[in-house]
This record gives C-alpha cells, structure tokens and sequence, in this order.
C-alpha cells in the first residue's frame, strides 16, 4: 500500500527511504530491501556520495522505472548556470535511471543569485533529466522567491521535521501555495525512541515510538517523510504504519511537543531561519 500526497496533480508517495551517511554496499543493500518492503520513494544527494550504490539497489528491486520515485539532490558548489546541468546528468547516470523524479537544491547558496540557479533547475526539467523540481533546508523568505523565480512548480521543501521541532512557519508558508513538505530527520536521530509520549500512544497501539511518528507525519496533509535505517527489519517497520490511525487527541499530543524545538542540523552554511511560532 502506498499512501501519496497530491500537489499541482502530482501524485508523491508520503513515506520514502532515506539514505543519508549510507555508503557503498549498505547503501545498495538497504535500498534494495526498501523496495522489498514496498517503499516506492528513495531520497538521496550528491553530497551522500551514494547515487551509484543507490542505483545498484534500485536495479536490483527490477521495479518498472514508472512505479519508483527518485529523488536527489544537487549541492551548492553546483549551482551556477551550465554547472547544475552538468551535475544532474552525472547523477543520474550514477543512479542508472535515465531520469529522476526529483530534484532539489539541497541548500541555499548566497554565493550564486537564486534567479541563475533556478533558471537552471528549470533547464534540467526541460531537458527531461528530471520531471519534477523543488528545494531543500529553504526559508519562508527563500521558498517564496524561489516560487516567483521558477516557471514549474516547486513541488516541495525538504526541511528538518520531527515531532521536537517548530516548523509552523514552513509548513503554512508551503500549504500556503500548494507546494508539499518533505521531513528529513524525522525520527530525530532517534530521540523519537526517548519521549514518553511516543513510547505512551505506541503501547496503546502495539507500535514502536518511531511508527507513531511516522504515522503522525502521514496523517499531516501535505507531508512526506523519509525515515533512514542500515537495519532490514527497522526499515520494515518504519512502512508498517498502514494499519493503525492517530486519534485527534494523540496527533494533538505529539504535535505539542514541537514546544522543545530542539534544531539538530545546522551547519555553519545554514540560512537564517524562521523563528518558531
């Protein structure tokens, strides 16, 4: 069962795998067994240094291309006009999907104007290495511009999301124009398996703290979540989350810990970012 989000009629699986710090045959052999576990999306980067092994587990699952989504990322060294290009035919003839579904600025860059990098993400899409574009860790302010600068839609921002977060901000800005979210980080590094109240609504269920937060993020309109793990069965059970649904009251409670806003990723390039509401 693949649950799926619709923006600008686009339909986007809301649970995908997550490959960040996975490398070589654990990154080929964990997408390999996603796809088994019936993910339909896999989120990867540039900067992961991953796409190759990726694509080995991608061609592994022999899905057909069409029932797959692949998402990656292009990194902010790469962003002036001809140099984006460039990057994405290298990483997906890494992936060996012909295309991908995805792309996304991974960071802002203040170094390169946003209007030049855009119009080159535009120029990827029309070039058919990608069918969709969107952006990644972008403000309000930066979504925004981004929106006005780009001819196709921008289908989504991939942000830091999990339930000790403050993202009010970003996520109504993004509702606000029909693009959807992406949660990256989601289990928050495994703080999920800490709180009390994860752990509380979970027994109540027969779930472990991360399926009710995977759940929390699929019952959200407009939210997709890319949950990561090296562990066969973890995996599996972070897209076993089809068979129970969150009361309002719990969906409540795990939402009021967002007051913690604890931020986990924030490099030294990181833009300014909203203040929590």
């Amino acid at each position: 069962m693949t649950l799926t989000t619709k923006h600008f009629g686009v339909d986007i699986p809301v649970i995908g795998f997550g490959t960040w710090k996975l490398k070589d045959d654990t990154a080929h052999e964990c997408v390999s067994k996603a796809i088994e576990a019936g993910y339909r999306m896999i989120d990867t980067a540039q900067a992961y240094e991953n796409e190759k092994a990726v694509g080995r587990g991608i061609k592994d699952a022999q899905l057909p291309r069409e029932d797959l989504w692949v998402t990656t990322k292009v990194w902010m060294s790469e962003f002036k006009d001809g140099d984006l290009q460039e990057s994405v035919e290298k990483s997906v003839d890494r992936l060996g999907t012909d295309y991908a579904d995805l792309i996304l600025l991974h960071w802002p860059n203040k170094d390169v104007p946003l209007e030049e990098t855009i119009g080159a993400l535009n120029d990827v899409r029309k070039k058919g290495l990608t069918k969709h574009i969107g952006v990644s860790n972008f403000t309000v302010d930066l979504l925004g511009q981004a929106v006005k600068l780009s001819e196709a839609p921008i289908l989504t921002n991939q942000i830091e999301y999990h339930p000790f977060i403050d993202q009010t901000a970003v996520l109504e800005a993004a509702h606000g124009i029909g693009t959807s979210v992406t949660a990256f980080s989601p289990l928050a590094q495994g703080k999920v398996f800490e709180s009390d109240v994860l752990k509380e609504i979970g027994e109540a269920h027969g779930k472990s703290a991360a399926q009710v937060a995977i759940r929390w993020f699929a019952q959200q309109p407009g939210i997709i979540t890319i949950p990561r793990s090296s562990s066969p069965e973890h995996l599996r059970q972070n897209n076993d989350v089809h068979d129970f649904e969150l009361s309002p009251q719990e969906m409540g409670r795990i939402t009021a810990l967002k007051a913690n806003h604890e931020r986990l990723i924030n490099p030294s390039w990181a833009p300014d970012w909203d203040a929590a509401a």
